[in-house]
């Protein structure tokens, strides 16, 4: 006769299934301190709750338009891993956000954050939210909460995968938008800190394929430092620039290069023609392109290149905005105008390795 109590199942908890509760718990209890110094006007709960509320600033606007940006960091996560560098990749996940809100004129409010991995790796998750509340204060906005998600299973040991979701506001009237844009308007390029988040996925293929060294050197900072520098925020430059004057057009240079960008934010009828040699490209593109032996054209539609920002602005007033920004903390280059063309907007470069 067979024992009853083999029969008997062993009584199992979401530990066991590999879920840690307390972990999460006391998780929350770390990041409250870091949402907590965040906060701006507006916010109205602290961590903890179902959802997070936010007084909307009204006084300030006649006819507020509320403007949503989301976004991951992409496969540059697998670099900040693989170097178990955590402490900046949540600045990032901010910036893709924010920059892109930035880009209608938009003020950015709030940011909440989606944070998945198979088992939660306290210091890790801790120092990845460090990030993101950095970014948080960089942009201005407010950490009013976030998702920690662990999913035995889903995902290999070690790994996590990072979302976000920025919220922001701008008067009706003064959203920027391309039919601002004319004939004869002064582009201007505002520096980028490295390939922020973007072409990591080739970047990670030529670095496979030629077994880079990462702790080599690249102008005084080892390979890895170069790749994984934050998305620079330009929130605290660009966003007083609007109220200064008036700009025209601006385009957050992410994935698609300024070969895919520019003309998101341009009207039907025009074309932007780019000097390329108007601005300094840094080492690491020039790495990336000598390493992987990548084409310009494939450079330009992939990459920055250096130019993580471009402001248009009318011929007249290209120089204050050029010293307004400088004053603020930017590199700037004037990149090229725009000219009337036929057919939908597009991007003309001249100058550069495509008149070698």
């Amino acid at each position: 006769m067979q024992d009853s109590q083999a029969k008997t199942p062993t009584s199992l908890s979401y530990r066991d299934a590999g879920v840690d509760l307390d972990a999460g718990s006391r998780l929350v209890e770390r990041i409250r301190p870091l949402a907590a110094a965040t906060s701006r006007p507006g916010v109205i709960t602290e961590l903890g709750g179902f959802g997070a509320l936010f007084e909307l600033p009204l006084t300030r606007y006649r006819h507020p338009v509320l403007v949503s940006g989301t976004d991951g960091v992409g496969t540059k996560l697998k670099l900040a891993i693989e170097l178990e560098r955590h402490d900046s990749i949540g600045i990032d996940l901010v910036a893709m956000c924010a920059n892109d809100i930035l880009v209608s004129g938009a003020e950015p409010l709030f940011f909440l954050d989606y944070y998945a991995t198979g088992r939660l790796e306290l210091e890790v998750a801790t120092s990845v939210i460090a990030g993101i509340a950095r970014g948080c204060e960089l942009a201005g906005c407010a950490l009013t909460g976030g998702e920690t998600a662990e999913m035995p299973g889903l995902y290999q040991e070690g790994d996590y995968d990072l979302a976000g979701f920025c919220v922001g506001i701008a008067e009706k009237a003064n959203l920027i938008l391309p039919e601002r844009v004319q004939p004869g308007d002064l582009l201007l390029g505002l520096a980028a800190s490295g390939p922020h988040s973007n072409g990591y996925s080739l970047i990670r293929k030529i670095i496979a394929l030629t077994e880079a060294d990462l702790s080599t050197e690249l102008e005084g900072v080892s390979l890895g430092e170069r790749l994984l520098a934050p998305t620079r925020l330009y929130v605290r430059s660009v966003l007083p620039l609007t109220r200064a004057l008036s700009v025209h057009a601006l385009a957050h240079i992410t994935g698609g290069g300024l070969t895919e960008n520019l003309p998101r934010v341009l009207p039907r009828g025009t074309a932007a023609h780019v000097d390329l040699d108007s601005w300094r490209r840094p080492a690491i593109f020039d790495w990336i392109q000598t390493q992987g032996q990548v084409s310009e054209s494939e450079m330009l539609r992939t990459f920055n290149c250096g130019v993580g920002m471009v402001v248009c602005v009318g011929p007249e007033e290209a120089d204050r905005a050029a010293r307004l920004l400088r004053e603020a903390g930017e590199e700037v280059w004037i990149l090229g105008r725009i000219e009337a063309a036929e057919g939908e907007p597009s991007v003309i470069y001249r100058g550069g390795a495509l008149d070698a």
